[in-house]
């Protein structure tokens, strides 16, 4: 076991510098990608302030899904809330001692959880059904809501099946925070803890090269952050303005 929760060890590391340089370069991208026109979504808002409150309304309660399709909105919205708790929960395994909020919301992380595979199962359930949508899925789009369910269904194995000991889990990363590879712990020998260990690393090596990029990509769509004002100021890319500044035309 302690060769083995070495090279889970070196995996979290490699998966960590991946998903950061990825997502990194990513961004990188989205911030370069010039918008030459004003094409914010109508009804649009008139100033900044304006397009702050749009994105959080975005952000938090998936307007423009809401007013598309409410089905999709109903599952993607519990599938993403199970997310964020499953996260927020997740935390008092790399903090000591745990914040008091991390451990006042641990009573609704398995909630989170159900919750994930619920929205995921109707989501998927949305790509087989639905004809539209099934032509335009792709096998990836099917590989990563298996990867996510997958995820989340191991989770709650653990969790109510076969009770892995999380105490030497914490200790296991506590020790990859502080690079501590002198006293690293030993991964309790739980087949299910390292498949579900597994399959996090794989999400988190293919998420800055999949669809799931529209995480950080919502904030760079210029449909929802460009202010609806063409007629009062002259929009021009990043380009085009030093361009226009140097004297091309």
């Amino acid at each position: 076991m302690v060769f083995l929760s070495g090279f889970v060890a070196l995996l979290v590391y490699a998966a960590t510098a991946i998903l950061l340089a990825g997502l990194a370069h990513k961004i990188r991208e989205y911030w370069r990608s010039p918008a030459p026109l004003k094409i914010p979504t109508t009804p649009a808002p008139v100033t900044r302030a304006g397009v702050v409150l749009r994105m959080g309304r975005e952000l938090v309660f998936f307007e423009s899904l809401f007013r598309s399709n409410k089905w999709t909105w109903i599952f993607g919205w519990m599938f993403h809330l199970g997310l964020l708790l499953v996260l927020a929960a997740h935390l008092r395994y790399v903090t000591e001692p745990v914040w008091w909020w991390v451990a006042l919301i641990q009573p609704f992380g398995k909630y989170g959880a159900f919750a994930m595979v619920g929205g995921l199962a109707g989501l998927w359930a949305r790509r087989l059904l639905v004809d539209r949508v099934r032509y335009i899925s792709t096998p990836s789009d099917h590989l990563m809501l298996a990867l996510l369910v997958g995820i989340a269904g191991s989770g709650i194995i653990m969790r109510y099946v076969t009770f892995t000991d999380i105490v030497a889990v914490k200790a296991f990363f506590l020790g990859l925070m502080r690079f501590d590879w002198g006293h690293l712990q030993t991964l309790p020998a739980d087949v299910m803890l390292f498949a579900h260990l597994l399959l996090v690393i794989a999400l988190m090596v293919v998420f800055p090269f999949s669809k799931l990029l529209h995480a950080p990509g919502v904030f760079f769509s210029p449909t929802r952050n460009q202010v609806d004002n063409p007629r009062e100021r002259r929009h021009l890319a990043p380009w085009a303005a030093e361009l226009e500044s140097s004297g091309h035309k």
